[in-house]
């Protein structure tokens, strides 16, 4: 049985409307409330265009998340990659909205990358193929 792609991330968020609307604001992602939530724990569901939900956050639960790190030291996962459309656009909306981003036209391909960090120090890395 073959992997056909990633389904969705999970963050463990401090602050779930903020962060919703981090992703919101950047990245024009709907936002809906996670009807699969545990009871108990509030989460939110960030949608693509398709009204796929990419992006599941989930507060922090000082219960099921005990010990574990967060913030810029993120364990194994460095960063979450996604690839993207209109470099120009993203660079211009970043400013924009004044969302810190630093710019990275690789030098043995064509692709262009915006990094930017999210509320809870996710690292993101846009990519943005030639067009």
């Amino acid at each position: 049985m073959p992997v056909t792609g990633i389904d969705h991330i999970n963050i463990i968020a401090d602050d779930l409307d903020e962060t919703a609307q981090f992703y919101a604001q950047l990245l024009g992602l709907g936002i809906a409330p996670n009807p699969q939530a545990a009871a108990g724990f509030d989460g939110r569901w960030l949608l693509d265009g398709r009204g796929h939900p990419i992006i599941h956050l989930m507060a922090r639960h000082p219960d099921r998340h005990a010990g574990r790190i967060y913030g810029a030291a993120v364990g194994s996962i460095d960063h979450i990659a996604l690839a993207c459309d209109d470099f120009v656009a993203m660079q211009k909306h970043c400013a924009a909205i004044g969302v810190e981003h630093r710019v990275n036209d690789r030098k043995y391909a064509d692709l262009r990358q915006i990094f930017v960090t999210d509320p809870n120090g996710v690292s993101l890395e846009l990519n943005f193929a030639p067009d």
